[in-house]
């Protein structure tokens, strides 16, 4: 395989990746502006989101070639998707509660100073909002995932844009 078609095979799968995230955090955040809205308060976080799925994207699809160990592969599947939700979403945790120490830092003096603060401050119930939700957008990932992996490159996509008089008759 070329470099051009390793290139157009990633950019592919990074494409997809993040469609999803988008569409997922698109939604998580028209809700987010639809509660504020109520209590005119103001929110935008369009450039966030953005970078946010692709980010996830990007970092899903390296970790996927990650193997869990021998004892995963005598589970049922669903313990394998359960794990690296699980795994990710942790990941995802640390990461943002960094993120709002590194925020604050000179607001509190120090970085250690506004990491403390985040969790006496109700900016960890944001923080375990974002996760939960990212947690339950990981999980829809890994099983859609797992089981294209079972079917076959396209199959699942294939499966759902085709009508089912198609797939009765491919079988």
């Amino acid at each position: 395989m070329s470099w051009k078609e390793k290139l157009k095979n990633e950019l592919k799968s990074v494409g997809i990746a993040t469609a999803y995230f988008l569409f997922c955090f698109g939604t998580l955040m028209l809700i987010k502006f639809l509660l504020l809205k109520e209590y005119q308060i103001e929110f935008s976080g369009v450039s966030m989101m953005v970078i946010g799925a692709l980010t996830i994207a990007k970092v899903l699809l390296i970790m996927e070639h990650i193997p869990l160990g021998k004892w995963v592969n005598k589970q049922p599947a669903y313990l394998e998707i359960l794990m690296r939700t699980v795994l990710y979403s942790f990941g995802v945790l640390v990461v943002m509660i960094l993120e709002k120490g590194f925020e604050g830092r000179h607001e509190y003096g120090s970085f250690g100073s506004s990491l403390q603060q985040v969790f006496n401050d109700v900016d960890i119930y944001h923080v375990w909002v974002n996760t939960i939700v990212v947690f339950g957008t990981l999980l829809g990932y890994n099983l859609i995932s797992y089981i294209s992996n079972q079917l076959g490159k396209g199959t699942l996509l294939r499966m759902l844009f085709s009508s089912p008089s198609k797939q009765i008759r491919n079988k």
